[in-house]
């Protein structure tokens, strides 16, 4: 919430000065800005979403019958939690990936600063590959855990939180006027919102590296970011476990070692460790997200509600028709609110995005 002010305060205040000269729809700090000042009243004030949305009156009807007291399906504050999967739910993963991976590889192989070891390199060759045959396995998702965690060791969390942003500047392949850092579904910005202003806790729950999540939603009111995780030590730890070696005022906490991916299994061996409650809502966007939604639905005291985003606008969006079919019948057969980016949003990234032919 503080990031959301402190943005929108920002922004103000250059265009008091007068430093915008060119039209602020176009500039990275605008968008970005103008994310973070969305605002979902309580009541549902939607504004990126089709009036007679089923999916947005769905929702709206689930939150306002478990915030109402008096409801039998009244779910307290500190219950109410919504779990939201990111890339392909909140964010764009067909530029051509998932942007946590393009900048591995841009590490890896197109930094001018940086000389990955041949092994890093020859992964991320394998990585870049597998995503232009659109073929990304477990084991390549492996090859880029273990090499990310080779170009980033010995990071402080400063420093590859500056590295995170500086990347999140790179035009999105395949569009035009729109920068990574800006490519969130506008429409699911007020999602979270809308859940915000209701009370509910807003967790995101990725595949993605949980630090470099966590500066790309740095712009909404996110609770908790549960993602792929890096060992931190201690830059002087060497082989030391964490039992065996002390911080001091000269040591610096650094990036290490891969832990664990974030998906599947994973994400609800997550959720459970670290909320110590199941969730009641979530979001995602392919069967990849499943574990989680089925974690949320299944044998939970409170009404639930699960959501899942169809990649199926080909205009505005490099969609799948074919992936947003097999979802709508995958939410069909399990009772999951199927959400159109076509039919159900009115935009996606804003008017001013253009998809490239």
């Amino acid at each position: 919430m503080r990031a959301k002010k402190f943005l929108t305060a920002a922004l103000a205040g250059l265009m008091a000065l007068g430093a915008f000269t060119v039209d602020i729809q176009s500039t990275q700090a605008a968008t970005r800005a103008e994310l973070a000042a969305i605002n979902v009243n309580k009541k549902g004030n939607f504004k990126y979403w089709a009036a007679k949305s089923e999916a947005k009156a769905a929702l709206v009807d689930y939150v306002k019958d478990v915030t109402n007291p008096r409801s039998k399906n009244f779910i307290p504050v500190e219950d109410r939690i919504a779990v939201f999967d990111v890339d392909g739910t909140l964010v764009c993963e067909t530029a051509p990936f998932c942007f946590d991976f393009m900048m591995f590889i841009h590490r890896a192989l197109d930094d001018p600063n940086y000389k990955a070891a041949p092994e890093d390199r020859s992964n991320a060759r394998d990585v870049r590959a597998a995503i232009d045959a659109r073929k990304v396995t477990n084991d390549i998702r492996r090859k880029h855990c273990l090499s990310n965690a080779n170009v980033f060791a010995g990071m402080t969390l400063d420093e590859y939180a500056d590295y995170t942003r500086n990347y999140l500047e790179t035009p999105v392949a395949g569009f035009g006027n729109l920068k990574i850092g800006e490519s969130f579904y506008m429409p699911m910005v007020e999602v979270v919102s809308y859940l915000h202003a209701n009370q509910f806790k807003i967790v995101l729950v990725t595949g993605a590296d949980r630090q470099y999540t966590r500066v790309l939603s740095e712009i909404l009111p996110v609770d908790n970011v549960i993602g792929t995780d890096y060992q931190f030590i201690a830059d002087d730890q060497g082989d030391k476990d964490g039992m065996d070696s002390y911080f001091t005022p000269s040591v610096k906490i650094v990036r290490g070692d891969f832990i664990s991916k974030n998906i599947n299994m994973n994400k609800v061996s997550a959720m459970a460790r670290e909320l110590g409650r199941q969730p009641v809502l979530a979001f995602g966007n392919s069967m990849g997200d499943s574990s989680m939604i089925f974690y949320t639905t299944v044998e939970n005291k409170y009404r639930t509600a699960a959501f899942m985003v169809l990649c199926d606008d080909l205009e505005r969006e490099r969609g799948n028709q074919k992936k947003a079919d097999e979802m709508r019948q995958k939410s069909e057969r399990y009772g999951w609110t199927p959400i159109s980016m076509r039919d159900d949003w009115t935009t996606i990234y804003g008017d001013n995005v253009v998809k490239e032919k």
